[in-house]
């Protein structure tokens, strides 16, 4: 058979004002600038878990929601997209079907709402898809009647033992990152995560060397590749993190990844990172006030408890040449009207690099999205195109609609003006030299 693989393009979000100024997903990095898709790893994954003998090729929905020609001529089709787009999807699956290709989809929103995709696809994955994937492949061969298929009913993904991702089948696309993933999940399990809808599975970490073996595949195509590692929280471990950044030193590359603000309590792996090629990690601090922290893990208040360290995290982190993208998500429970100047006032007293600010979203099968729905402030339920991450699709407790979308405007504007941008970022190497100035000298001494 021939399989196409197809992702869809990054989210877009449906307040125009907020188009105008340049917004995208993961966040705003400049304001004139959107940063480039990057491929998606889950279909990569199935890929290399295709059995011997077929013909893959991968392919990228326009940016308009159109699927590509080509992929007419598979014979099963598998789909991989965000809650926002999964609309986009649906409609693309139905015209495959009409045109006699069987289609198969999972992922987050398909897992939380299976029946649902049901309708739209031939067969339907539920959970981690590496296991179970063969097996949809060879009942599309055998042309077997529609069904959905449980990773529960599989042996659990073995992260110890996942195959290296089909980046060969990205060809010369111009991407400018590079994904490898080297943990699974996170502990901290916050309300608002859709992540763990999918996992079902305690936090995993991949042996180090199969990490280096996966960013060796993407020297082969790219000779200086920068790399984004698809992890929700890189270095739960710190010991297991050392290893890993030994490892990646020789490699003399440039990498990015997501983690928790206790990575500051490690000088050691803090050195190491950046001696590694680290050049940034992002952290949802979520909030500049430490009320609306409480009760947002649904294990312990993490980010509660470490709400004084703030400042003094990120100043250690980027003390060590590793800049800062700090998260926040506007309209808490708990956040007022008052809430975006607080962010403003936080992000410049302490200099972030980087940030990231996001509307509170209720993505579907998330425990937020439950309470939300139980207390009656879903606006529109079922509205999964409006799950952006910058769209109001609830009623906050704090302020009224309309209050939070023009004060995410607002702050927008402020934040991501060239005055505050260069302020900010002014601060990160002046701060970095002088350390850098004073670190020489104590070595010479």
């Amino acid at each position: 058979m021939k399989i196409g693989f197809l992702a869809m393009s990054g989210i877009r979000a449906h307040d125009p004002e907020l188009l105008e100024l340049g917004l995208t997903l993961p966040g705003f990095v400049e304001r004139s600038k959107a940063i480039a898709s990057l491929p998606s790893l889950g279909l990569l994954y199935l890929a290399a878990a295709t059995p011997a003998g077929h013909d893959l090729e991968y392919f990228e929905a326009e940016a308009d929601g159109k699927e590509p020609a080509a992929v007419y001529d598979c014979d099963l089709v598998a789909i991989s997209t965000f809650s926002a787009q999964v609309f986009e999807a649906y409609a693309i699956a139905d015209r495959l079907r009409l045109a006699g290709v069987k289609v198969a989809m999972g992922g987050l929103h398909v897992t939380a709402l299976p029946a649902e995709a049901f309708a739209h696809a031939d067969y339907v994955v539920v959970g981690e898809g590496e296991n179970v994937w063969p097996e949809v492949v060879r009942a599309a061969e055998r042309e077997a009647p529609a069904r959905t298929f449980s990773a529960k009913m599989y042996p659990a993904v073995d992260v110890m033992r996942l195959p290296v991702p089909r980046y060969d089948l990205l060809g010369d696309r111009p991407y400018n990152r590079f994904t490898v993933q080297t943990t699974r999940g996170c502990p901290w399990r916050c309300e608002f995560c859709a992540s763990n809808v999918m996992l079902g599975q305690p936090y995993r970490k991949r042996p180090v060397w199969d990490v280096i073996r996966d960013i060796g595949a993407i020297q082969q195509m790219r000779e200086r590749p920068f790399i984004e590692f698809a992890d929700d929280n890189t270095f739960v471990d710190k010991t297991w993190g050392k290893q890993l950044c030994r490892a990646l030193a020789p490699l003399r590359l440039k990498w990015f990844t997501e983690t928790d603000i206790s990575v500051a309590e490690d000088a050691e792996l803090l050195d190491l990172m950046h001696a590694a090629g680290c050049r940034q990690v992002l952290i949802g601090l979520e909030s500049p006030a430490r009320e609306p922290l409480h009760g947002l893990e649904m294990n312990r208040d993490f980010k509660a408890r470490w709400f004084d360290r703030y400042a003094s995290a990120i100043a250690r982190i980027q003390a060590h040449g590793i800049t800062v993208n700090g998260c926040f998500i506007l309209g808490l429970d708990g956040h007022d009207t008052g809430i975006f100047e607080q962010v403003l006032d936080f992000t410049r007293q302490v200099s972030l690099y980087d940030v990231q600010i996001t509307v509170l979203t209720a993505f579907p099968g998330t425990p937020l999205y439950a309470r939300l729905l139980r207390e009656g402030r879903v606006i529109e339920p079922g509205r999964w195109d409006l799950c952006t991450l910058f769209d109001v699709n609830y009623r906050p407790r704090g302020m009224s609609v309309a209050e939070l979308q023009s004060g995410m405007r607002w702050l927008t504007t402020e934040l991501y003006s060239d005055e505050c941008t260069t302020d900010r970022r002014g601060k990160f190497f002046q701060e970095w030299r002088a350390r850098s100035t004073i670190h020489a000298e104590a070595m010479a001494v």
